[in-house]
């Protein structure tokens, strides 16, 4: 476990300024990182944010293909893949700051047609980046006292952001290169974080770990633990309001494009299965057929990179929408109903099908193939796929692990003589393994 100081960072991120303005970086280009997270990558990223540079935060377990299509399409100026890239980085001549970061990160999230899309938010002019970074801090209550514990990798939006907003605030920061429940046992113990940020599939491993017999350390010094990136089940959210302190479970609903809601723990136990009411700053909306759009300030839009036409679709004026489903009740509370068409989320993270279709339809030997997802404990969902051909499980299997990063690897191969789709030719996903006759609860493993 790496701890990084407020101070240790400044310096590391005016070092890391200077290396990227000496290599001719300057305003609005960008230097993707494709990195484990750690302290260094955290102040890296915001090095490059604090004079204009926006830092590309990709996933390092992306195959070549993947890996390939994404830097095509980001076009940065830079490419930082390895321990030695970034340790060089933090050894640039240090270079003045902004006092808060010019811009959001630039992070990509799949879409329904298959073609990841780059969200771009520009550069902020000084009292715009101002007012995003004081949203930020009166809503979490960032502060110099804070300790703060990244369970999640650094290519999500939110793990990078709570950090950075303690680091900004004077507060000190735990990376955890990956999640393991001894790891993060140890770090609760051992750094005593009073915030983290987590999705629910760790808090679940976490109770699945004191259910086999390990004991949760004090946590009486923890003021928030925020969870999101996906539902959280009503006896896993109880079981973590009882372990945690009163008044610091905070669940947020929201996406890479932007938030939504914040919902505290009064707010949950006044609304029970809600995701809370608009937070700041913000204005909820749901239209007829249950699509939520969000309302936002002028600093917190963004665009599609290089695509205006899902551009033009995601927004109606100042509100945007992700295509998620829902309802408010009468407190202005928002229920989920459904995330994006389709959409599965495995360990928090999101899978779209017809990405995963779009590269199995290519492995000889298939003739027709749709992906799902089934219930299951550890990851909330498993991916899993049906197909028609002659190809094997192996061979598919061996197709995917080239060309998907591992959460969108299908788990279960089915093979069937056809395809059930109704006379549209549309497949009800959400159906499929009723459809082929599937038990409704997936395997261990």
């Amino acid at each position: 476990m790496e701890v990084l100081s407020a101070a240790r960072s400044e310096v590391e991120q005016r070092r890391a300024a200077g290396a990227l303005a000496g290599l001719g970086l300057r305003t609005a280009d960008r230097v993707a990182f494709l990195l484990p997270g750690s302290t260094q990558l955290l102040s890296a990223a915001l090095g490059a944010l604090r004079t204009g540079v926006v830092p590309v935060m990709l996933d390092p377990s992306l195959t070549r293909i993947e890996r390939h299509q994404v830097l095509d399409d980001a076009s940065p100026a830079l490419v930082v893949d390895t321990a030695d890239a970034l340790a060089s980085l933090l050894r640039g001549t240090p270079k003045d700051l902004a006092d808060v970061p010019l811009a959001r990160p630039m992070h990509y999230t799949s879409g329904t047609t298959g073609r990841r899309k780059g969200v771009w938010s520009g550069v902020l002019d000084e009292p715009a980046a101002k007012a995003l970074l004081a949203e930020e801090r009166e809503l979490w209550g960032f502060q110099a006292e804070d300790r703060h514990l990244v369970l999640s990798a650094m290519h999500h939006s939110a793990p990078l952001r709570f950090a950075a907003g303690t680091l900004l605030a004077g507060g000190e920061v735990a990376v955890l290169p990956r999640f393991s429940t001894d790891a993060a046992l140890a770090a609760l113990t051992d750094f005593r974080p009073t915030s983290l940020f987590c999705a629910p599939a760790h808090l679940q491993r976490l109770s699945a770990a004191v259910d086999e017999g390990a004991v949760l350390p004090d946590l009486s010094q923890v003021r928030l633990l925020a969870h999101a990136g996906a539902p959280c089940p009503a006896p896993l959210k109880q079981r973590t309001l009882e372990a945690f302190p009163d008044g610091s479970v905070w669940e947020f609903y929201g996406s890479t494009e932007g938030q939504f809601t914040a919902c505290s723990t009064a707010d949950w136990a006044a609304h029970p299965g809600s995701v809370g009411p608009a937070r700041p700053g913000r204005e909820l909306s749901v239209d007829a057929d249950g699509t939520i759009w969000c309302r936002v300030p002028s600093y917190a839009r963004f665009t599609y990179w290089r695509d205006p036409g899902k551009t033009a679709q995601a927004w109606r004026g100042d509100a945007f929408s992700v295509g998620d489903l829902g309802r408010l009740d009468e407190d202005g509370y928002l229920y989920l109903d459904g995330r994006r068409e389709d959409l599965l989320l495995s360990g928090g993270v999101n899978v779209y099908p017809m990405e995963v279709e779009v590269v199995l339809a290519d492995c000889p030997g298939v003739a027709d193939v749709a992906v799902f997802g089934r219930p299951d404990e550890r990851w909330g969902q498993r991916v899993c796929a049906v197909y028609v051909g002659s190809a094997t499980d192996e061979e598919l299997r061996d197709w995917a692990t080239e060309r998907l990063s591992p959460a969108k690897r299908p788990k279960e191969y089915h093979r069937a003589e056809a395809l059930p789709r109704s006379v549209t030719g549309k497949i009800r996903r959400t159906a499929l393994a009723l459809d082929l006759g599937l038990d409704a609860v997936s395997p261990p493993g």
